[in-house]
């Protein structure tokens, strides 16, 4: 008879390769032919609602590592949520005005062929541009495994959504918040646009650094005035080209100044200043004499200085921005390029000049200066400065300088015709600080970085200079030049943007719309011109949540979780929040979760410059989305996260493990009927009951982390218990009653009734991460008949209490840390030629004094059998005080764990040609001579395979 045929061998055609590249789009189809989404929102319809709002990512190229890690990072919550019983939509959706397409349809089809196009045929071409990258995204992000209504996905030029944006901002404009008024904003020359303080990246920049004389006029009798070399005033600048504009000197009113004797002229510094200054300007020690009195800022207010090289005077005022870090004490102030200045200035009363073009370029106000690009101009105003005797030095600076986001271009303070929505005027700001307050903030350093940043920000600049875009529906009065922006106006607009959309703005005639009764609140004109600005696309995307998840019926309510990259505390975050308490007086959101920048393995950004960018694509094809859902998983995603291909290999060895443990529990299952040959928990082997217990803490401490986002506990939770628990312990061990005991023996039946129980928890487990496995492995179990067509249809188990046993948990836990130390004596029999497998070996125990404390040791007293399947050996014993027979090859190892010795030989008898355990009974069934008692009993009772 060939005895391996009458074993309980596991079989399965559950693959032991994935071939993940090939079968994961074939499970995509099946889901979408399915709809198995929508079977899930159906089976769930009746429970608590949980919505997490979709974050729009830009319909501009393909997906990148980092949508692929936001995307995932919500799937895995979506499918959590609603497999632990609530109803969790995900309506996915897709940012589709703004600059980036705008300058990619200038790119494709040429400056000059869009320069000579209307507004609404470059509308046109870029909304084609956009639905293109949305199909592609689409196909991109399904194919991660992301299960949502992507046919039905939310998109910012539907109509639908255009128009309550309008409403939205007409809400604004009726709460006093909405204003129009010239003011430096942040300006980028290469885009030809105003700029939010979200789409300003601040890199590294080399300007020039100047220290720049301004005469003194007069001094209004506080000190003479030096008739031969003159008396200045003394600033430091890294912005030459913004001396043009200058219209006064700012000094700290408390800050002490002096007056400076040096070969160029009598100097009025700081005085804590004056050394450093001094050494910059290249003045030796020797060289100067500073005077004995002293002014504070305060009474210095007032003296009158002149442009050093225009027929303009500029007059020292007080500023409490002044600083003593660096530069005279003394700051240039222009008005109308930069904040400080502009505020300083409207308190003054100083002229808002801003003698620069919309394409960076000098106007006729800068006089000879017209035409030059003010990052060019530099070389040409240092020149006039020395020409002018105003010079005292002059170097190079490498400092942080605000670029455009897009363009990556250095970006210029600007004064020019905005609309703006107040911080200040309705207390949008405290409200902003108050409510964060309300909000749980994940990681909780969230509320902090947003909080500086809403505490430290201007006013919202919403308006944009470029054609892609939702309209800002305001008109001029064409007698007065009136802006007009009313609630009214705005809800008459999106009534027609309802129907339209908002291209109507730019091709119906400016008397379609707005209403009739329309008068300019001057002069009561009915003659209007329309506003050619767009909104800011973070308004666009900011009222996602009035547009979506208010009025879409498949959400219907108030965002449980906001889920995007630390870059959007000032950005999305920001801009929902301020709109909502704008017009809501409450946050869009309970929650706000973020996750880090994708890093390569040495922790740099990735860029094409650098060759190091990993491209999702890429991943998939050669490794299955699956491997890419395990990577945001592992990671602590609320830092930055890194990945490689070293990194990516880790993963792909992790996947397997994962992989052929289920691969195990199912080939052991093949013969297993849930319904008919489960046993019972109370009937159950000691060693079940205790893996059974250690899964309910897997589970409990999964469900745990999934509630408090931690993947990268679930990931490690269950890759140490398939690792440890079950395929170095439980599964090794349980081998021998799965394949040699009787088929329909209640041994074997309760070992695969627990690996059953193992396998429906780890499967349920894995499925939010590992979606397409946890698929497969479904369709492998057994009473599949009896099941749900797909994994996401089930529930996740709750812990069963049921199972807790804290002595048998102790029990166990000792009894496998006294286990590894008879493996180590086992190993090293193994090292010594004595023992090939460990079946081949017979271990003794030789207690010293007699003391048998360990459980172990006791096992071979009262359950010896027990122990030699725990140990995987043949034979166990316990020794007197000799270490056994002389002459008897043996290996002794010193457990001090089990305060005793370990003594391992070869095994008494023959080995069973069955379960390959040495018995001296082997050879005493005349029916079956070559196995042992066990195997003979089985086989003579018609109970093998």
């Amino acid at each position: 008879m060939e005895y391996k045929d009458t074993l309980n061998l596991p079989k399965t055609d559950f693959p032991m390769r994935a071939n993940l590249p090939q079968n994961e789009p074939k499970q995509v189809e099946r889901w979408q032919r399915e709809g198995t989404y929508f079977q899930i929102l159906e089976a769930n319809q009746e429970r608590p609602k949980f919505i997490l709002h979709d974050g729009p990512p830009y319909a501009n190229g393909n997906i990148h590592i980092g949508h692929a890690l936001n995307k995932i990072l919500k799937d895995i919550i979506v499918k959590y949520k609603a497999m632990t019983g609530n109803a969790a939509p995900y309506v996915p959706g897709w940012d589709c005005h703004g600059l980036p397409i705008e300058l990619q349809v200038e790119k494709n089809i040429g400056r000059a062929k869009k320069l000579a196009l209307s507004k609404a045929e470059i509308r046109r071409l870029c909304k084609e541009y956009a639905e293109k990258y949305i199909s592609i995204q689409r196909d991109e992000f399904k194919r991660l495994g992301v299960l949502g209504d992507w046919e039905r996905p939310y998109r910012t030029l539907d109509p639908a959504y255009e128009a309550q944006e309008a409403r939205e901002l007409g809400k604004i404009a009726a709460s006093g918040a909405l204003y129009r008024q010239k003011k430096p904003v942040y300006w980028c020359a290469s885009c030809v646009t105003a700029l939010a303080e979200a789409e300003v990246e601040y890199e590294d920049h080399t300007s020039p650094s100047i220290y720049v004389k301004f005469a003194v006029k007069d001094s209004q009798g506080l000190f003479p005035v030096d008739p031969v070399r003159g008396t200045f005033f003394v600033i430091w600048t890294t912005t030459p080209w913004t001396l043009p504009a200058n219209q006064a000197i700012a000094v700290h009113p408390k800050f002490m100044y002096r007056l400076v004797k040096t070969p160029k002229g009598e100097l009025i510094i700081n005085q804590e200043l004056i050394p450093s200054v001094m050494e910059a300007c290249g003045i030796a020690p020797e060289e100067y004499q500073t005077t004995g009195g002293a002014w504070p800022g305060t009474e210095l207010e007032g003296i009158v200085c002149r442009h050093p090289w225009i027929d303009r005077d500029s007059k020292i005022i007080l500023g409490d921005f002044v600083t003593q870090d660096q530069g005279t004490g003394s700051v240039h102030i222009a008005p109308g390029h930069g904040q400080e200045d502009y505020e300083v200035g409207l308190r003054y009363g100083l002229p808002v000049v801003a003698p620069v073009d919309a394409e960076g370029k000098f106007t006729d106000e800068a006089g000879d200066l017209k035409g030059e690009s003010v990052f060019k101009a530099d070389p040409r105003i240092i020149q006039k400065l020395a020409e002018h005797g105003a010079l005292l030095k002059e170097e190079k600076l490498s400092h942080s300088y605000p670029h455009c986001w897009r363009c990556k271009n250095p970006v210029i303070f600007r004064a020019t015709e905005q609309w703006f929505i107040s911080m200040e005027t309705k207390g949008l700001r405290q409200s902003a600080l108050d409510a964060i307050e309300s909000v749980r903030w994940i990681p909780p350093w969230g509320k902090d970085r947003i909080r500086g940043m809403l505490e430290s920000r201007p006013d919202w600049c919403i308006s944009r200079q470029r054609s892609w875009g939702v309209p800002i529906p305001a008109v001029y009065c064409r007698k007065c030049n009136r802006a007009v922006l009313t609630q009214e106006l705005c809800n008459h607009v999106a009534a027609i943007f309802e129907k339209e959309g908002s291209d109507a703005w730019f091709i119906r005639p400016v008397d379609e719309l707005v209403p009739v009764t329309l008068t300019c609140p001057d002069c009561a004109g009915h003659d209007f011109a329309r506003e050619e600005d767009i909104l800011d696309v973070w308004f666009d995307s900011g009222v996602s949540w009035a547009s979506v998840v208010e009025q879409d019926p498949r959400l219907g309510g108030r965002a449980d979780l906001y889920l995007e990259g630390s870059d959007q505390h000032r950005g999305w975050f920001h801009t929902a929040l301020l709109t909502s308490l704008a017009t809501r007086g409450r946050a869009p959101y309970d929650s706000v979760l973020t996750h880090g920048f994708t890093l390569d393995g040495k922790g740099r950004k990735m860029s094409k410059s650098l060759g190091n960018v990993i491209a999702p694509q890429e991943i998939m094809k050669k490794s299955g989305a699956e491997i890419l859902r395990l990577w945001v998983a592992a990671e602590d995603f609320r830092e930055d996260v890194r990945i490689s291909d070293e990194i990516l290999s880790r993963l792909v060895e992790a996947y397997r493990r994962l992989r052929n443990t289920a691969r195990f529990l199912i080939s052991n299952l093949y013969d297993f009927e849930p319904d008919k040959d489960a046993v019972q928990t109370a009937q159950l082997d000691e060693m079940d009951r205790w893996i059974l217990q250690r899964t309910q803490n897997v589970l409990s401490r999964c469900r745990e982390a999934y509630d408090n986002y931690e993947f990268h506990a679930v990931y490690h939770t269950l890759n140490n218990f398939c690792s440890v628990d079950l395929s170095a312990q439980y599964l090794d061990i349980v081998k021998d009653r799965l394949y040699c005991e009787g088929t329909r023996s209640n041994t074997r039946r309760a070992a695969q009734t627990t690996l059953y129980r193992i396998l429906d928890t780890l499967v349920h487990l894995m499925a939010p991460i590992l979606s397409f496995t946890a698929e497969e492995i479904w369709n492998y179990m057994p009473d599949k008949e009896r099941r749900a067509g797909s994994v996401f249809l089930s529930r996740i188990p709750e812990p069963d209490a049921s199972l807790g046993d804290p002595q048998l948990a102790d029990k166990w836990d000792r009894i496998f840390k006294e286990r590894s130390e008879v493996l180590k004596a086992l190993e090293q029999a193994r090292a010594a030629g004595i023992i090939g497998h460990s079946l081949d070996a017979k271990v003794s125990f030789e207690s010293r004094n007699g003391d048998r404390n360990s459980i172990l040791t006791g096992l071979v007293l009262d359950d010896r059998n027990r122990l030699q399947d725990l140990l995987i050996v043949s034979q166990a014993d316990i020794l007197g005080d000799s270490l056994g027979a002389a002459g008897v090859e043996a290996s002794v190892y010193e457990a001090t764990q089990l305060n005793c010795r370990i003594l391992v030989r070869k095994a008494d008898g023959a080995k069973c040609t069955r379960c390959w355990k040495y018995d001296p009974a082997v050879g005493k069934d005349p029916t079956h001579p070559t196995v042992c008692a066990r195997c003979a009993s089985v086989l003579n009772a018609g109970e093998a395979a």
